[in-house]
């Protein structure tokens, strides 16, 4: 028995919307408490801070523009103009499903930049370049500064920087326990020199040797995987690529760190010994707050995106009419939440993050 046909139609719409305008309450709720959990978090920490993606901001008038769309569906049905209503509701659909794409892409793009959600850190520790490996190309040590790897003082063009990677991804594949190369480019042995502990390194039949006696130990063969892995990776003193002041920042309460000569500055000193082993164990909680809150708004996005595919196959039923659509306004509710949700987290990660 439908007792839903005894209510009042006015009753009846107002019920369904409350129940719209609660479930929009309680994912205001959620955000609200993770943003301020982000702002609370960055308060005493080290913050890694990196411009959004392009693809996010396509993503963003995709979705606005769905909004727009989705209200003239709405005028059209009010007016009882059906091929005009079914059009703007698949175009509505279209567009929600590319701001889904976009999405996907920005985070694509984010984790080729070196930022990823979880188990990150912002500087790098282990296999990081001059602690205990040093290489010298053509007599001359090959220098970092940031992620720029440097030779005769200048950084290495992609070539050279290409060959060098090449030389160091043999390393990966070395097996800790009986000190093991598989070393391939026997051209490249000359033109490159590995130094451990400012002591050059011999290579007797694929293994290593220091002062031609000694064996490399199983834990520096770990690091200088870990080294090479850095390289192949193109990192250097950090996780996130590009240019530290230019292509990302690092922050400490706010204020933006200083990099000069592989040293980080807060406030124009040195950090003292304690704050750098803090950088150096920090976690990347930045990136994982970003991933966080794009992704939860994605998975809402997806939730809307069923109900709407259903919608629209009732639409092209002719479903709808000009005195019955309310689940088209209901939805569009809902879908301009989401869309105003987005732009709030948007401006919130430009300014904030």
């Amino acid at each position: 028995m439908d007792l839903s046909k005894d209510v009042d139609p006015i009753v009846h719409e107002k019920m369904k919307k409350n129940l719209v305008y609660v479930s929009c309450f309680s994912i205001v709720m959620l955000f609200a408490g993770l943003t301020s959990a982000y702002i609370v978090s960055m308060g005493d920490a080290f913050w890694l801070e990196t411009p959004l993606p392009t693809a996010f901001w396509w993503g963003t008038a995709c979705i606005f523009i769905s909004s727009m769309v989705f209200i003239g569906a709405i005028d059209a049905a009010r007016k009882g103009r059906q091929s005009l209503m079914k059009g703007g509701m698949a175009l509505t659909l279209t567009l929600g499903l590319l701001f889904v794409y976009f999405q996907w892409k920005g985070f694509g793009q984010l984790m080729q930049n070196g930022v990823h959600p979880f188990q990150n850190h912002i500087v790098v520790t282990d296999g990081r370049y001059g602690d205990y490996f040093e290489v010298k190309k053509n007599g001359r040590f090959i220098s970092l500064d940031g992620n720029d790897y440097l030779w005769n003082e200048k950084k290495m063009s992609s070539d050279e920087f290409g060959a060098f990677q090449k030389y160091m991804k043999e390393f990966i594949s070395g097996e800790n326990y009986n000190n093991k190369f598989r070393l391939i480019t026997k051209g490249d042995q000359k033109e490159y020199q590995l130094i451990f502990n400012n002591e050059p390194l011999a290579i007797q039949n694929n293994s290593f040797y220091i002062n031609d006696t000694t064996p490399l130990k199983s834990a520096d063969i770990l690091r200088l995987k870990q080294l090479a892995q850095n390289v192949v990776d193109g990192r250097g003193d950090f996780f996130a690529k590009g240019k530290i002041g230019e292509d990302f920042n690092i922050s400490y309460k706010r204020e933006k760190l200083e990099y000069t000569n592989r040293k980080l500055y807060y406030k124009g000193k040195v950090l003292s010994n304690f704050l750098q082993i803090k950088a150096t164990e920090s976690s990347d909680m930045a990136s994982s707050f970003l991933f966080i809150l794009t992704f939860l708004h994605l998975l809402h996005i997806a939730g809307a995106l069923i109900y709407l595919s259903r919608v629209v196959v009732k639409t092209f039923m002719n479903k709808f009419g000009m005195d019955n659509h309310l689940s088209l306004r209901l939805t569009s509710i809902f879908w301009h939440f989401l869309g105003l949700l987005w732009g709030y987290l948007l401006l919130f990660l430009v300014f904030i993050h």
